[in-house]
């Protein structure tokens, strides 16, 4: 759910559930020149990176990867399921996919197309109840299309959210919940002008596929996608057997949280799986692989429109980089304790996948395995804690817009703070000092800015590089 560009939290936002927004990160892409791309990289290169992540630099519990080409596949793990166990991940370690899992609804989206199902330009509102009100702007209606390819003009996530447990706040969401949002929200732009990640918009997506269907999402995911693929071990309800394979989910500082799930939004990054049957997928993605899904996975790759990027393009789900020639098809994903990466060039049939059992990046990885000449990102430098007298933590206590769709609102609660993005859920942050505070979630850090008067006029965002938001009236 990337977005982290998918990052949880203790009280987390969900998956691309990132506290950076889309638009944020699309401008933090290498901005460098790639050169050609050349073979994968061989087990023993692979692995020294993985050991380097989390034996020295201890940003991780457990990574494994997957590389595929024309001559086959290949699995490297490194680390343990758990943070003190003895055993060690491998490629039938259950993790997490998070946002990936919109990969899934969109190829399935695609699929209902070509049968003649359903039909993109489809207005969403012909497969919701009647009583429920879809949003809409002028004459202009809300398409499937426009949920795919997030240009609906939906926000992040609902704001109606009132979870019994706000460190997994998108377990009880209900169908009349969405619903009374649905019917309650005033679209804030014109619909398919700007492209604006919403995990909601997906996620609705694959509610509606379940009412047109009239099964489950688990079960349409198990007979589009997974049994066409032999993808065995994917899904969303953990047996006795996947949870006993299952990685456990770490924050940024490897401490145990909890794993997330997702009711009515499932769509939207409430799927699990292993590197055996994510390297089928890719496989299928690059057609190294014969499938009856060939021509919906074809769909899936069509450039659709443009993003906030010049150097990115949006197709049906995937995002496209085009920083340099021949392009990269990815997206990411993350939970609140989990981070995954989906890469591949069909050009030169290679692609790679990263799955992690922390909120940690592993974008980095996945991209430098693609193409050598994207650099691995360095350490983060360590946080400590300390206590600031409530007085002085009252004046950050506002709104500070970063893009008119992406507020951070910034609350206290005695000598405790939080930090909200638009959509999403609060995290706690920690001051480190009487104006400088981090987030233990994600690895994202604020700055307090004040003018000569010392009047708090902005804040900077540290995450992938700084961003400055000021602060609204």
């Amino acid at each position: 759910m990337t977005e982290r560009p998918d990052t949880k939290g203790d009280v987390k936002p969900r998956p691309p559930f990132s506290f950076l927004s889309v638009a944020a990160a699309a401008m933090l892409l290498p901005t460098t020149l790639r050169a050609e791309p050349s073979a994968l990289p061989t087990d023993e290169q692979v692995r020294e990176i993985l050991r380097q992540r989390i034996d020295v630099e201890k940003r991780g519990v457990s990574i494994v990867v997957g590389l595929v080409d024309a001559q086959g596949s290949r699995i490297i793990a490194y680390g343990h399921p758990a943070k003190d166990g003895d055993s060690t991940v491998n490629g039938k370690t259950i993790y997490e996919i998070g946002s990936v899992t919109k990969m899934f609804t969109d190829l399935m989206l695609a699929d209902l197309v070509l049968k003649g199902e359903v039909k993109l330009d489809d207005p969403v509102s012909k497969y919701l109840p009647a009583e429920v009100k879809m949003p809409a702007r002028g004459d202009r209606q809300i398409t499937l299309l426009d949920l795919v390819t997030h240009r609906s003009g939906l926000p992040r996530w609902p704001d109606n959210l009132k979870p019994a447990d706000p460190a997994n706040d998108m377990a009880d969401y209900t169908a009349a919940q969405l619903y009374a949002f649905l019917s309650g929200y005033e679209l804030k732009r014109d619909i398919g002008s700007k492209m604006e990640y919403s995990n909601l918009g997906v996620g609705l997506l694959g509610h509606v596929l379940t009412l047109h269907a009239g099964k489950s999402y688990e079960q349409l995911v198990k007979e589009r996608i997974c049994d066409p693929l032999g993808m065995k071990d994917t899904g969303i309800t953990l047996s006795p057997d996947l949870r006993e394979r299952l990685a456990l989910p770490y924050d940024v500082f490897r401490t145990l949280t909890k794993n997330t799930d997702i009711a009515i939004l499932t769509g939207a990054g409430g799927l699990r799986s292993d590197m055996e049957d994510m390297l089928k997928f890719v496989s299928a993605e690059l057609g190294l692989t014969a499938s009856p899904l060939s021509a919906a996975i074809h769909e899936t790759q069509q450039k659709r429109n443009a993003t906030n990027s010049p150097r990115m393009d949006m197709a049906l789900g995937w995002f496209i980089d085009k920083t340099n020639e021949p392009p990269i098809w990815w997206h990411n994903g993350g939970t609140a304790g989990y981070h995954t990466y989906v890469g591949f060039r069909p050009a030169t049939k290679t692609g790679v996948v990263v799955l992690a059992n922390t909120v940690l990046d592993v974008d980095d990885i996945g991209q430098h395995l693609l193409d050598a000449r994207i650099p691995l990102t360095t350490l983060p430098k360590p946080h400590t804690a300390i206590t600031i007298k409530p007085e002085v933590g009252a004046q950050y206590v506002g709104r500070y817009e970063l893009t008119p769709a992406f507020i951070l609102t910034i609350t206290q609660d005695g000598d405790r703070y939080f930090a909200q993005a638009t959509g999403q859920g609060k995290n706690e942050i920690y001051p480190e000092t009487e104006t400088d505070f981090f987030l233990k979630v994600v690895d994202a850090q604020l700055t307090f800015v004040k003018d000569a008067s010392g009047k708090v006029t902005s804040l900077i965002l540290h995450q992938r590089g700084d961003q400055t938001a000021k602060r609204l009236p």
